[in-house]
């Protein structure tokens, strides 16, 4: 038996031998001399270029920044309205402040998005994307590089925490004394014919991956918002977000009319403690809304960064000085005004100037912005209960128009990228980018204002704008919401 298996075993080998060496000797298979045959591209075919997606880097840093943005409004807007206000009318503001955000942020996904990011006129997008319609976890949104992208759901998020910052800052020049479904149903119609409009004139366009050459970058133009056509600036938001939200406020104070007591009765804030812990917090957060309008996590990401910081600080060292040459002494609440007329005035801008000239707009905004909230606002007979425009209004006006003057190369800036040459234009008027910035200040006071005014007529005709005069002297807290910030 084990010599059977032996010369079997043999023989097999035998076999394995010959086949190996015939198969040396013969032509390749048929498959194989085809493979052989085949042409050159198709390696090039099977090496085909990947499906773009995100950037993980990019996507977690705008997530951080959408989070930054948060938590300016809640806690900090409400912090730092709630500080200011009488302390009767402190829960109010709160409330206020977190359920208007809370509407707009189902508001953005109902249509908000849509309308504002996507194409149809140069003032309003479509319904294409009611409900989010189309928008999955595979769905990209562009950056300002080509070939960068980010989950276009956290584009959808980063923007809807804008939207709902701009609607809460008009309440503070309204506050102690509106009716808080007025309020609600005013900042649903505003929202709807201001904000969105706005947004849609000053950041819609295709990207920089639908620009090529100088017919696409024509096409690309003809679609897109009408202000960004004309090629204004505004970084992060200094007119969609401060100037529009500012003239919604001044004309609510007109509309809604002067607190009781105001001018006879002591109205100062009841925690300068609160309003400082919430200034310190829409700092924090504003390096989310300055640096995040980058999109991307890069150089400009920094720039915008720096901006934010030194700007700020310049404000805040101007308004305490303009405040001690005035009246001879530099006040907390003057320290937190500073710092937040440096924010604003900064947003439009941070991007484009170099920190030079983010410098010299806070310096000019915290002087400006100073007047605005004593010299203007007495020129204007306001009750602007907390300085929504002085601040808001007269520091994004300066900052847009300071965007041209410092965006300028030769002044440290970035100039204007030119995405045709994928470089920045080496041709860069000031004049003419002042004057385009000009238009876009011109056309957000226009048409806030006039939506304003329709939307608080409506509201006045329907449900009525203002408290009693007995609600209003109990404070809000208990007459509106049946609680107070504090026992008693």
């Amino acid at each position: 038996m084990k010599k059977l298996l032996a010369t079997l075993a043999l023989g097999l080998g035998l076999v394995f031998a010959s086949g190996v060496a015939m198969a040396e000797d013969t032509p390749a298979a048929p498959a194989a001399a085809a493979a052989a045959e085949a042409p050159a591209a198709a390696p090039a075919e099977a090496a085909a270029a990947p499906a773009p997606v995100p950037n993980k880097g990019d996507t977690a840093w705008m997530t951080v920044a959408t989070i930054l943005v948060i938590l300016m409004t809640i806690p900090g807007l409400a912090l730092f309205y709630g500080g200011l206000v009488r302390s009767k009318n402190m829960l109010s503001v709160l409330m206020q402040v977190f359920v208007v955000s809370s509407l707009i942020y189902v508001l953005w996904v109902l249509y908000g998005y849509s309308v504002a990011f996507t194409s149809s006129n140069p003032f309003f997008g479509t319904f294409d994307k009611i409900m989010l319609k189309g928008v999955t976890v595979e769905s990209l949104g562009a950056t300002f590089s080509k070939g960068v992208y980010i989950p276009e759901l956290t584009f959808v998020a980063f923007q809807a925490t804008f939207a709902a910052i701009t609607c809460a800052l008009i309440v503070g020049a309204f506050a102690e004394r509106m009716k808080f479904s007025a309020v609600l149903l005013f900042c649903a119609l505003w929202f709807t014919f201001s904000y969105l409009p706005v947004a849609h004139m000053v950041w819609y366009w295709d990207g920089p991956d639908a620009i090529t050459d100088a017919a696409s970058l024509e096409k690309v133009t003809a679609a897109a918002g009408w202000l960004w056509a004309k090629g204004a600036l505004d970084f992060a938001g200094g007119t969609v977000v401060h100037i529009n939200a500012a003239v919604a406020g001044l004309v609510g104070a007109y509309m809604v009319g002067k607190r009781i007591g105001y001018g006879k009765e002591s109205m100062t804030p009841h925690s300068l403690t609160l309003t400082m812990v919430g200034a310190a917090l829409l700092w924090v957060g504003w390096f989310g809304f300055n640096a995040g309008s980058n999109l991307e996590a890069n150089g400009l990401t920094a720039l915008a960064f720096v901006n934010t910081l030194v700007a700020t600080a310049a404000a805040t060292l101007a308004w305490i000085a303009g405040e001690a040459l005035s009246k001879g002494k530099a006040s907390m609440l003057g320290a937190a005004s500073g710092a937040v007329a440096g924010l604003v005035a900064i947003t439009p801008a941070c991007g484009f100037v170099g920190p030079g000239g983010a410098i010299i707009i806070g310096l000019v905004a915290g002087l400006l912005c100073l007047w605005g909230v004593n010299g203007l606002k007495r020129m204007l007979g306001a009750d602007d209960s907390l300085d929504v425009f002085g601040v808001h209004g007269v520091g994004g006006i300066v900052g847009a128009l300071l965007t041209g003057v410092f965006a300028a190369p030769s002044l440290g800036g970035t100039g204007v990228y030119d995405y045709v040459a994928n470089a920045a234009n080496p041709q860069y008027s000031i004049g003419s980018q002042v004057w385009i910035q000009l238009q876009a200040v011109a056309t957000t006071i226009v048409w806030s204002a006039v939506v304003s005014l329709i939307a608080y007529k409506l509201i006045d005709l329907v449900i009525g704008l203002r408290v009693s005069e007995e609600e209003e002297r109990e404070g809000l807290d208990i007459s509106s919401h049946g609680e107070t910030a504090y026992h008693r």
